[in-house]
């Protein structure tokens, strides 16, 4: 067996898939690298992986100095290992997705970008390295997920309406669902619970405002969707 000193140790990164929801538009944030490799070309946020750093240590990293955003929603989504991924040499990027509710954040670009922008997850440009796969895996995970499990809340406000709650979810899965069906499904799986408060400033009507359940277990989630 080789001594643990005579293999080559490849460069580690992570990246991040950022999910931003506005005026009834799922957005991903990019950068417009300013540099090599892929200058001027956008791409997810991301940053090696540093000795003394676990990965949700360097996730916070690139949010902070990159982003101008803390304390987020994070999850690990996959590890893409491709050999030729960096044209600078073999790279492995752990990525990760992030849901954050754009009002709460005045985004900045960080010293390697040129510019960061939300860009509709429609409308997505020609990203560098493999950037656009790393993307489409986030949106389906995040579209597959939302079914089973409480996330998606941080992209709302604090406080919500039923009608809010189900443009979200016709937003990220791309369907038309029943309202009525939407209904009585999210309030028996006890995701929300109704404030006693209502919405005011809406012609005619006062809808009630809804928050998330954040006493609610996980293993108690069975939202089965036939929405």
């Amino acid at each position: 067996m080789k001594a643990f000193q005579s293999y080559k140790n490849p460069s580690l990164a992570v990246d991040l898939v950022v999910f931003g929801y506005h005026e009834n538009e799922l957005s991903v944030l990019l950068l417009n690298r300013n540099a090599e490799p892929f200058a001027n070309t956008w791409v997810l946020p991301g940053a090696f992986v540093q000795m003394d750093e676990t990965f949700l240590q360097t996730c916070s990293r690139v949010l902070q100095t990159k982003l101008g955003m803390d304390n987020v929603y994070l999850e690990q989504l996959y590890s893409f290992d491709n050999p030729d991924r960096d044209p600078r040499g073999r790279a492995i990027s752990v990525a990760y997705y992030a849901l954050v509710n754009p009002h709460k954040f005045t985004v900045t670009a960080g010293q390697m970008a040129n510019d960061v922008v939300w860009f509709p997850v429609k409308k997505i440009p020609a990203l560098g390295f493999d950037h656009k796969e790393i993307f489409k895996m986030a949106l389906q995970r995040l579209q597959s997920k939302i079914l089973y499990m409480p996330i998606g809340f941080e992209l709302l406000d604090e406080l919500f309406t039923m009608t809010e709650l189900h443009e979200l979810y016709e937003c990220i899965l791309d369907i038309t669902i029943d309202r009525r069906n939407f209904r009585r499904k999210i309030l028996d799986s006890e995701y929300i619970i109704n404030t006693g408060t209502k919405r005011d400033g809406l012609q005619n009507r006062h809808p009630d405002l809804y928050r998330f359940n954040k006493k609610l277990k996980k293993n108690q989630f069975q939202l089965s969707v036939g929405i």
